[in-house]
């Protein structure tokens, strides 16, 4: 009987044993998970905190910059101020801005003034051309003056600039009356009376020296006067010649110039050119000749 309680003893305190030893391995695995959870959250806070901090830095350098990035924009805004109040109430601040204007070249001094103005012209135009045969041949000639042509015309040209320039170049302008317009004579007049004497020796033109001429421009108008009943017609042809000085000195000594004479150095200087323009009356019933009403030498050189 002893024995038997002493059994039952045994395994109710094995039991009691073993209960309490569960529980408390329990409690350990609750108390370690509980742990790792809590270092779990741990972490993830640290973490957290640490995001935060770097979400401050940027925050940070971004204000710090707007904040530079502002004070520049102001302080560019008063540098502007600054040089237009300058602009407007100091005199010379030309020479104290930060970026001045480039000073313009001087304008380039001509070596031969132009007598009237006029705009310089130096070769043919394809459309003008055609248009002066058709205006010639078809219209001036069998209508205005059955004898007229175009290139007897130009022949004669030459010699005429040859005797009106050279009266120029003297000063005999009286005895330009009837070969020049009156009002191209005041004009032409003014003009020469500025030039130097070595420029007026430049005008004078020798026909032989002429290796070049074309008509530009042929022109027809007409005029419904009040007091007449007939209508007045006028014809207007513009020339224009190269002219190399002493050409005929060259050719005297069986020399010619080269196709490409404009471009030499050594003649670039010596090539002059003359817009002269030529009028007439075709009116019927009145007899009149050619005048000149324009006239003007320059030289290419000039231009360069």
């Amino acid at each position: 009987m002893a024995a038997l309680i002493y059994t039952l003893c045994q395994n109710v305190y094995k039991n009691i044993f073993y209960v309490h030893a569960i529980n408390k391995i329990n409690k350990n695995i609750g108390i370690n998970y509980f742990l790792k959870q809590l270092l779990s959250y741990s972490n993830s806070k640290q973490s957290i905190n640490n995001q935060l901090i770097e979400s401050n830095k940027l925050t940070s350098n971004i204000y710090n910059k707007r904040n530079v990035y502002n004070s520049l924009v102001s302080q560019n805004s008063l540098n502007k101020i600054f040089v237009r109040y300058m602009q407007q109430n100091v005199r010379g601040f030309s020479s104290i801005s930060p970026n001045p204007a480039p000073k313009p070249d001087p304008p380039k001094q001509r070596s031969l003034p132009p007598l009237m103005d006029f705009p310089e012209i130096v070769w043919p135009s394809i459309f003008k051309s055609v248009r002066n045969w058709i205006l010639s041949t078809l219209i001036i000639a069998p209508y205005f003056d059955r004898e007229f042509s175009l290139y007897d015309f130009v022949v004669g040209s030459k010699k005429a600039i040859e005797v009106v320039s050279q009266k120029i170049s003297s000063g005999d302008f009286k005895e330009l009356e009837g070969l020049v317009t009156n009002d191209a004579i005041d004009s032409i007049s003014k003009s020469v009376s500025l030039l130097s004497l070595a420029q007026r020796q430049q005008l004078a033109i020798d026909c032989k020296d002429i290796y070049f001429s074309f008509p530009y421009q042929v022109g027809i108008m007409f005029d419904d006067a009040e007091t007449s009943s007939q209508q007045k017609r006028f014809v207007e042809i513009t020339m224009v010649y190269h002219v190399l000085q002493d050409l005929h000195l060259m050719r005297e000594r069986g020399e010619e110039p080269p196709l490409n004479v404009g471009l030499l150095p050594e003649f670039r200087d010596k090539i002059h050119i003359c817009n002269y323009r030529f009028i007439r009356e075709f009116t019927k019933g009145v007899e009149d000749q050619w005048t000149i009403n324009v006239i003007n030498h320059f030289k290419p050189s000039d231009f360069l």
